[in-house]
């Protein structure tokens, strides 16, 4: 159970910026973090990886950033910036790469999050939030836009026309929706919840719609995707999903089930089909797509709420 927590920030250093933060998204691993569900977490636990917030005050090398700006912070404060990934920007793959809430710092401490009135953040990890967007809609861009945004430029999910299988319609899932049809996508919702079909379709746009619990309707779309984007959480079945893609398709999973991945190897041998993974971004991406996500005037469907309703939520 989430309650009042106090705790000092550390004072702003020469590379720091310090902000009030407020807005920050509540992220479906602030739940897995919560409860404890991947069995590394460090009481007491302050979650939120999606924070926005306006600067305060800036350390005296600070040079993008000045006091007023709108900023934010994702998923990560630290890495190396001396191993193969720093090197070539892939800082979130980093061996010692520190998690906003729950990672250790460099000094020995646990990180804490965005639930709370402040940040301090080094400024390679800040990122501006540009003043089309609307200021907390823009927050959870920095974790759920990041996530779909990063595998869907690296695994080239970027060709007008092509098609886009989205499987999830949370979080990360509207969001792909989102950016899919930025990038000239053909979108196809995949879900096991069929009263979520007129969101998918009139609320984000999506061009199809799949019950993935319905075996006439998954087999009619046999080969009919050119890429899919996994976002589900929970524990589900990868070979139906295997069977929608075209050759040389690619499936990629950014949800975190609690069970192992089972692949079988028909599924992606007969048909040259591939399967990977891809965890938020760098330090220079999530910029790029919150850049992007202003000029295609896109944020995220949001419920706001008080912090005193953070246990209901």
């Amino acid at each position: 159970v989430l309650s009042p927590f106090n705790f000092t920030r550390r004072k702003t250093g020469p590379n720091d910026v310090t902000f009030k933060v407020a807005y920050c998204g509540i992220c479906h691993s602030d739940l897995h973090q919560l409860h404890n569900d991947w069995g590394n977490t460090r009481y007491p636990l302050v979650p939120g990886h999606e924070i926005v917030g306006i600067v305060t005050e800036v350390g005296t090398d600070v040079k993008k950033f000045g006091v007023g700006e709108r900023v934010g912070v994702g998923c990560m404060v630290h890495s190396c910036h001396n191993c193969d990934s720093c090197e070539k920007g892939l800082e979130q793959y980093c061996e010692k790469m520190v998690l906003t809430y729950n990672g250790i710092d460099v000094d020995g401490s646990i990180t804490y999050g965005g639930y709370s009135s402040l940040m301090v953040c080094n400024e390679k990890f800040v990122i501006k939030i540009p003043d089309s967007l609307p200021f907390d809609a823009a927050a959870p861009l920095l974790c759920a836009g990041i996530t779909v945004y990063s595998p869907m430029k690296y695994f080239g999910m970027t060709e007008k026309g092509n098609r886009l299988g989205v499987v999830g319609l949370g979080g990360l899932g509207h969001m792909a929706v989102k950016i899919g049809k930025a990038f000239g996508l053909h979108v196809t919702v995949i879900s096991t919840s069929s009263h979520k079909e007129k969101e998918a379709k009139e609320v984000l746009g999506a061009d199809e719609f799949l019950i993935s619990k319905d075996a006439k309707q998954m087999m009619e779309a046999t080969k009919s995707l050119d890429y899919i984007i996994d976002t589900v959480s929970a524990d589900h079945p990868l070979p139906p999903l295997l069977n929608l893609l075209k050759v040389n398709g690619k499936l990629v999973v950014v949800g975190l089930p609690s069970k192992p991945m089972v692949v079988p190897y028909p599924s992606v041998i007969f048909g040259r089909r591939f399967v990977a993974g891809s965890c938020i971004g760098g330090i220079q991406e999530p910029q790029e797509m919150m850049d992007f996500c202003a000029e295609h005037n896109i944020a995220c469907n949001i419920e706001k709420i008080p912090i005193d309703y953070v246990n209901t939520a």
